[in-house]
């Protein structure tokens, strides 16, 4: 059983930032990639970024694209999401995901085991 805790959330003015962390318990050699996504208050779950876990090939949203960076360490299975320069429009619940299957890494479809969420508020 997979089991995805995600921590570093928290409440920062804009033009700051923040590192979440998601760490993994019960991962196997079929990890094929793990995504972070993010949920705002009567949104939908969008993709913010991916990483495949044996090469470490990185996927990003357009709207977060050279601010976060997405990077995992396997030792430790866990996978990290710095964020810089954040805006109040990046205010939202962010999951950390695990996929077991190739596809389209950035729609939640293909992402078999999700974390709680952390919840990020960036103020203006």
């Amino acid at each position: 059983q997979v089991q995805l805790v995600e921590s570093g959330g928290g409440l920062v003015q804009a033009g700051g930032s923040l590192r979440l962390s998601c760490a993994a318990s019960g991962l196997t050699f079929s990890t094929v990639a793990m995504g972070w996504f993010r949920q705002a208050p009567g949104k939908e779950r969008d993709f913010v970024a991916a990483i495949t876990w044996s090469t470490g090939t990185t996927y990003y949203a357009d709207s977060v694209k050279g601010r976060f960076t997405i990077s995992r360490d396997n030792t430790k299975n866990t996978v990290y999401l710095q964020m810089n320069s954040l805006k109040p429009e990046d205010t939202a619940v962010y999951f950390c995901a695990v996929r077991f299957g190739w596809g389209r890494m950035t729609t939640t479809d293909g992402y078999r085991y999700w974390g709680q969420g952390t919840q990020v508020t960036v103020s203006s």
